[in-house]
Order: structure tokens, then sequence, then C-alpha cells
């Protein structure tokens, strides 16, 4: 990653906050994202999950397969995620497997929690037990739980990430 700018981070960010005011105005939540590789603007990003009926269409995920997909990779390896708000855990886990090298915010979860989004309670849920979660997650091994795995391992011309 080359250096950027404290400037520039900002720029960057005030360019995802209106993005995400523009969202707003045009019915949709209140964040954006913005992939930025090689000092060079490559995605945008808009919540879309009421839009598009997807509980995943979060900013910063539409922003990253936006990037992956002009790019034709999926590493973002190098480059920079912009967001607009504090990204929730799952855009967080999507940032670290895209391998981008670095996540700059402006809004932060409390803000969020102020408007309604519940990001705050997301992370305080992942940091408790899993028998204590609302939603059960188990581990219900099969016989061949680990085949697909196997399978994986053997393939010759597999693309490792």
């Amino acid at each position: 990653m080359s250096e950027t700018s404290t400037d520039a981070h900002l720029a960057y960010l005030e360019r995802a906050v209106r993005l995400a005011g523009d969202n707003v105005a045009a019915g949709g939540g209140p964040f954006a994202a913005l992939v930025v590789a090689e000092g060079t603007l490559v995605s945008l990003g808009v919540n879309q999950v009421t839009s598009t009926h997807d509980p995943t269409a979060h900013a910063e995920i539409v922003a990253i397969r936006r990037a992956c997909a002009e790019l034709a990779t999926f590493s973002l390896r190098g480059a920079v995620l912009y967001c607009s708000c504090e990204p929730c855990p799952m855009c967080l886990a999507a940032s670290m497997w895209a391998r981008v090298a670095a996540v700059y915010y402006a809004a932060d979860r409390h803000d969020a929690e102020r408007a309604g989004f519940d990001d705050s309670a997301l992370y305080a849920l992942l940091s408790s037990p899993r028998e204590s979660w609302p939603q059960p997650v188990r581990s219900l091994r099969t016989p061949r739980a680990s085949a697909p795995f196997d399978a994986w391992l053997a393939h010759g011309a597999r693309v490792d990430y």
C-alpha cells in the first residue's frame, strides 16, 4: 500500500459520507463505501439492503464485490476500504477475506446504534459464549463432514485464497 496523506484519507471519507447522505435522500440506508487501489478510486457502494431485498447488500460488501469484478480478482491486497460508518462484523470480515490493506471509517458503531442499527449488539454478541446467543449455532458433525476439504486438497487445479 502506498503512503496516503491524512488529507487524502479524509477526502475519501468525506466522499463516502456524502454518498451515504445521497443514498438516504434516494430512499436507501445511511451507509456508503469506496475501494481505492494504488491511489485510484476503483468502486463505490451504497447500502442496498431494502432496495434489493438482500440483507448482505451492505455498502462495504457492494463496494468490495464491484472492485473485485472491476479488477477481475478476488484479492484486493493493497487496496483501502473507506466507509461512511464503522463496518459491521460481516463487512469487517469481508474486508479481511478480500485482503484489503486498511479500513478507514468516519462515524462509529455508536452513531449507527443511535440511528437504530444494531452493530453494537452484534459486536457484543460475537464476544459472548455461543450458548447464550438467541439463535442456535451448533456443530453437528456428519461422517463425511471433511470430505469437501479433502477433495479441495486433492484438486490439482485449485486456486488458493
